[in-house]
């Protein structure tokens, strides 16, 4: 399909620099044969007593840092480890970088530039790995941020709580899963109270979810891959809430993208650990999954379409165009969607 198909407009106001306080009090636009303005609060009378959420618990790591190249200053950001202290990074100026080259991040903490990549990106090899490279990532590092929001000196120190959602507890992130960024403890509570199930999975987001789509033709476009797992206990745990009639309702393209790939084609998902770079675009068949929880996407990004995949890409441009019309805010802090699919199972 054409990129062209999946553009559109979007006023700079109607993008969210913060997140709703409180969290549920964000809108939530039901998506389906008609579309019914809600609030996130309002989720569980809108589920049914037997579903399933299925959550990302990766936790996002402070992955930008700033450093200096000699008298040079350099900002990069880690989007995907390659093992033994070493990442892939995305650099501002990275054309001036070259192999060899020696970054200092702080006294005790440097890198040293292994290779530069034809993608455009660049493996550095850090003077640390494991719990000591987290930690000086702690230190040092601030959240990674979308370019979308107007942090004129980067992340702040509310950005460490409101770009991690309340189920992070596996490192490895360099972008949120922002879907789950609108539950609280309390919303849980009440999906529990109304029968609702709840099961985690693990993807790694990377900052390549930021990388617009530059080709013409989607085709053409090569999917970044990031690290995911489901384990045994869970794929049961959402097989059978299949089998019993229950819906999974996937939240966040991250959750929805680790259960396709996981999923075979009788729609069982299986323990799976490993790398995915799975790209879903309209005419996919969807296997794993009977309803989709998401924030609204950037234009031309792998996100948008793959909703547009999942509920039509007329009904999304639809609901896109009342949300725009009805005020509501866009991207990773901003308000969400209740996706139904084009084909219920």
């Amino acid at each position: 399909m054409r990129v062209d198909d999946f553009d559109f407009e979007l006023p700079r106001e109607l993008i969210a620099d913060h997140p709703a306080e409180p969290r549920e009090a964000a809108r939530l636009l039901c998506v389906g044969a008609e579309l019914a303005d809600r609030h996130i609060g309002d989720l569980p009378g809108l589920l049914r007593a037997g579903d399933l959420m299925v959550f990302n618990d990766t936790r996002v790591i402070p992955a930008r840092l700033t450093g200096r190249r000699g008298e040079a200053r350099v900002e990069v950001t880690l989007h995907r480890e390659t093992g033994a202290g070493e990442w892939l990074v995305f650099a501002k100026g990275a054309k001036r970088l070259k192999p060899g080259d020696s970054l200092r991040f702080a006294e005790d903490f440097a890198a040293e530039v292994i290779e530069k990549r034809v993608e455009g990106d660049v493996r550095l090899r850090f003077d640390r790995q494991g719990g000591d490279l987290l930690a000086m990532l702690g230190k040092h590092g601030v959240m990674p941020l979308p370019p979308y929001i107007r942090r004129p000196r980067g992340a702040d120190t509310r950005d460490r709580h409101d770009y991690q959602t309340i189920f992070a507890a596996r490192d490895g992130a360099v972008a949120a899963p922002t879907a789950g960024l609108h539950f609280t403890e309390g919303l849980l509570a009440q999906l529990e109270a109304a029968g609702v199930g709840r099961a985690t999975v693990t993807l790694h987001v990377g900052a390549g979810t930021y990388l617009p789509v530059k080709v013409d033709d989607t085709t053409d476009h090569k999917m970044h891959s990031e690290w995911g797992e489901i384990d045994a206990a869970t794929a049961a745990r959402i097989n059978a809430a299949r089998e019993a009639g229950g819906r999974i309702v996937a939240v966040g393209s991250t959750s929805l993208r680790i259960l396709e790939t996981a999923a075979d084609a009788e729609g069982q998902v299986r323990p799976f650990s490993g790398e995915t770079d799975i790209f879903i675009t309209p005419g996919y068949r969807f296997r794993a999954i009977d309803l989709m929880f998401t924030n609204f996407h950037l234009p031309r990004s792998t996100l948008f379409m793959l909703v547009s995949a999942f509920s039509g890409l007329d009904r999304i441009r639809a609901a896109y165009e009342h949300a725009k019309a009805g005020g509501y805010r866009f991207f990773s802090y901003g308000d969400a969607c209740l996706l139904e699919p084009i084909s219920p199972r």
